[in-house]
């Protein structure tokens, strides 16, 4: 067979609009860019951490600069980004719809940088191994991840479609945590280690919790509609202030763990918990087995 017959062919094939994609509704849009939205991330972080990422800063002076032009770029990338999203994927909005959307995520910008903050100290406080504020924010998955969470909250509460969990998942693919931009999260929030940790879209979360890795707030069941389509209704749990809940544990369903509860590791909950419980597992039971007995 002859190759240049078989790439024209299967370009020709590759190239044809299936009825799947047409279904899909991007034929001939221009869709957000992935890269783009790698660069916001990067400039917010230069924004929210001075010195810590991009340019050195030397003084107030050289802060307030690089701020300044950091502000600028991500006004305009941001903007674009935002302006694609809805024309691909919800019908569009004017440029002056798009710019005090743009402007409300600026005017959220001071008080995310805050809780930023507070999760690093939480972090701090609650790990014996970290050794300065600084090395959490240039080391520890937490920052990275807290980052893009916050950041797609925020757009996600202005019903920016799609960038929010393309942010979201930027994060997850580099740190094996998954939160969905939809959680309610509070301050002083630290996740420790964090690989497998699952945060689901409808949780709610207080101040002060702390998670190890593994932790799943996932959902047990869904409901359906008379279509048999699942409806999105509140059904992750509700984790009060001041919870601690260890490695590998799957709170599930929509029950609330109390505050100020310790939840051990490898448990699984399906119901609610009171506040000040210490949920562990059982002591094992020790016993000899002979010829096969108790398997």
């Amino acid at each position: 067979m002859d190759k240049k017959e078989a790439l024209t062919r299967n370009i020709l094939l590759l190239a044809d609009v299936s009825e799947k994609e047409k279904k899909m509704q991007t034929e001939g849009k221009r869709l957000p860019s992935v890269d783009a939205l790698k660069r916001v991330i990067e400039l917010l972080k230069q924004i929210f951490f001075p010195g810590f990422f991009g340019a050195e800063i030397d003084n107030h002076e050289s802060r307030l600069y690089r701020v300044g032009i950091n502000m600028e770029l991500l006004t305009k990338e941001l903007s674009e980004q935002i302006s694609l999203s809805f024309n691909s994927f919800n019908g569009g909005k004017s440029q002056e719809e798009v710019d005090e959307i743009t402007i409300q995520f600026l005017d959220a910008l001071p008080e995310i940088k805050r809780v930023l903050y507070t999760d690093i100290e939480a972090m701090f406080d609650s790990d014996p191994a970290v050794t300065a504020y600084s090395e959490i924010i240039f080391c520890y998955p937490i920052v990275q991840v807290m980052v893009h969470y916050r950041v797609a909250h925020a757009l996600l509460k202005l019903k920016v479609p799609v960038l929010p969990r393309i942010i979201s998942e930027m994060a997850h693919s580099a740190t094996g945590i998954d939160i969905h931009p939809g959680a309610e999260i509070g301050e002083y929030f630290s996740i420790d280690h964090g690989t497998g940790v699952v945060i689901g879209e409808t949780c709610i979360i207080g101040n002060h919790v702390t998670l190890y890795q593994g932790v799943t707030l996932g959902a047990k069941k869904f409901t359906y509609n008379d279509n048999g389509q699942i409806v999105n209704t509140p059904r992750h749990p509700i984790i009060e202030d001041n919870v601690t809940i260890y490695s590998n544990s799957s709170v599930l369903g929509r029950i609330t763990i109390g505050h100020d509860t310790v939840v051990g590791g490898n448990i699984w909950l399906t119901e609610s918990v009171k506040p000040y419980s210490r949920i562990v597992q059982q002591k094992a039971i020790a016993e000899t087995f002979l010829d096969g007995a108790g398997v």
